[in-house]
């Protein structure tokens, strides 16, 4: 039962390097006959702009190799409405840029601030001041108004708490002296605006995952049943609100602009292409690479933990990452230093780590423990459970349908002096809670969903640090450390190694 293939029309994303401080992001191209109310195909909206394009894939140089992006249109087309600057000066392309996987890092947004004087389109302070009220008149105050930006490439969500919440904010300390029940400063990454054929959940919270009655669009085995709307119909409405809220167009795009934007970004991948050490990855057997990715199957519910595979019937299979497993024939370095009549060139050692980083990936098992959207569905406390118990699509690491969970990355004992604290208390029990983003309850409502997002797509890691939804781990190295304390996983450091070393490959 439930298939819901997103594959629709697909362009790629566009290359504004030519300066430090100029970006780039997705368009698209559609039919050419549908005509918007102001009388504009789709092919015109395309081109709103003169065409600048260049073929797919390149290879841009990042901190562990190089990354690629493909479009199935074989270009990417800047002319397209993606890039199209709208209100306040932004394009979608503003913080979604190639060379940082559709994303946007800390480094490159330093040059642009750098370049620029701090008047790039990114800065603006509807939401890229830590605060609205952060003055921005000198060089200086910028610098200090977009620090979370400029430190953690955060974008500032305001988001209030819902009438009717089964909660209530009782504290609230932020040190930029603006968040209230009103509104919550929520600090948060730009997801890729690539790689979107093997999602279903749109934006951290899902706050753009719509509720449908497709039967074929159904998740099974979890209380209640969930149906939902079709990417295609998700993605045009974010790209609307994006444009009214972080562009600041009254007007927001027409449909005719949301059908080019979204049949652009829903044609692109992106994946890490080479790695220093290892090489090609793609070479000797192995299946990584951008080109391997867009050719993989997705379909609403494949490989999911909870009710198996929707379409095959099949049960959860936890080897679902299986990109490298033809590297893996060479054994792991002793702990100490040994002799070795013929040891492994460093290339075939790098790919040999990376095979066992996968391995340990899908087969690994530590206890999974408190994590709301998981134990308590299953009514489980602890499940055993491996990284691809959550990260379940094949060699794309999403969850399968729309499901959010709170693995603690929000919560109080993870703060730092830069990010808001927010007090909720339960208004039924009492109970209360410390969290820096309250996530898809701010949505929904639910006590039960305090501290819940999204499960992101793992490829191209290496090229759009930092990582979580709040930009609090700079390196892969961190996430894995973060995991290993979490779930008490006692990883050995070779472990650590080799998982960080897959990481870096997707």
């Amino acid at each position: 039962m439930n298939k819901t293939n997103i594959n629709t029309q697909f362009d790629r994303l566009g290359a504004l390097l030519a300066s430090a401080f100029m970006l780039s992001a997705c368009g698209g191209s559609a039919s050419d006959s549908p005509q918007d109310s102001a009388g504009a195909s789709i092919k015109q909206v395309e081109r709103a702009a003169t065409p600048t394009r260049h073929e797919t894939p390149v290879a841009i140089a990042d901190a562990s190799g190089t990354v690629q992006t493909i479009s199935t249109a074989g270009f990417i087309d800047t002319g397209n409405v993606f890039f199209t600057p709208q209100g306040n000066g932004r394009a979608c392309a503003t913080c979604h840029v190639e060379a940082q996987a559709w994303s946007v890092t800390p480094a490159a947004l330093s040059a642009r601030f750098t370049a620029s004087q701090g008047t790039d389109p990114i800065f603006r302070s509807v939401d890229g001041t830590n605060s609205p009220n952060a003055a921005v008149a000198t060089l200086a105050q910028k610098q200090s108004a977009y620090s979370m930006l400029l430190s953690k490439a955060v974008i500032r969500v305001g988001l209030p708490i819902p009438a009717g919440a089964e909660f209530r904010l009782t504290q609230v300390s932020d040190p930029y002296g603006f968040a209230s029940q009103a509104q919550l400063s929520l600090f948060r990454r730009p997801l890729p605006t690539a790689n979107l054929k093997f999602g279903n959940t749109v934006m951290w919270d899902g706050r753009e995952t719509l509720a449908g009655s497709a039967a074929t669009a159904c998740a099974s085995d979890t209380p209640p049943a969930s149906c939902f709307a079709s990417m295609a119909t998700d993605l045009q409405a974010q790209a609307n609100n994006a444009v009214q809220t972080h562009a600041q167009s009254a007007a927001g795009f027409t449909a005719i602009q949301q059908q080019a934007a979204v049949g652009f970004e829903t044609g692109l991948f992106v994946a890490q292409a080479g790695d220093n050490q290892a090489g090609s990855l793609n070479a000797g057997g192995a299946n990584g690479g951008v080109q391997n990715l867009a050719a993989g199957n997705f379909y609403f519910g494949i490989n999911d933990f909870f009710g198996g595979d929707y379409e095959t019937r099949a049960p959860f299979n936890s080897n679902a990452m299986t990109l490298f497993a033809a590297w893996g024939n060479v054994a792991p370095p002793p702990p100490s230093p040994q002799p070795r009549v013929a040891p492994p060139s460093p290339a075939t050692a790098a790919q040999a780590a990376i095979a066992r980083g996968e391995r340990l990936f899908n087969t690994r098992p530590f206890p999974i423990t408190n994590v709301a959207g998981l134990n308590d569905v299953l009514n489980r406390p602890v499940v055993r459970g491996t990284c691809s118990t959550c990260h379940e699509t094949p060699n794309a690491g999403t969850q399968s349908v729309p499901r959010l969970f709170n693995t603690g990355v929000a919560g109080a004992a993870l703060r730092t002096p830069d990010m808001p604290l927010y007090t909720l208390k339960n208004i039924a029990t009492g109970a209360t809670v410390q969290t820096t983003d309250p996530g898809r309850a701010l949505i929904t409502g639910k006590w039960a969903d305090v501290g819940k997002f999204k499960v992101p797509n793992l490829r191209a890691l290496a090229a759009r640090p930092p990582y979580f939804h709040n930009g609090s781990r700079a390196t892969l190295g961190g996430v894995v450390d973060f995991y290993d304390r979490r779930f008490n996983a006692n990883f050995t450091p070779q472990e650590v190694a080799d998982l960080t070393a897959f990481l870096q490959a997707l």
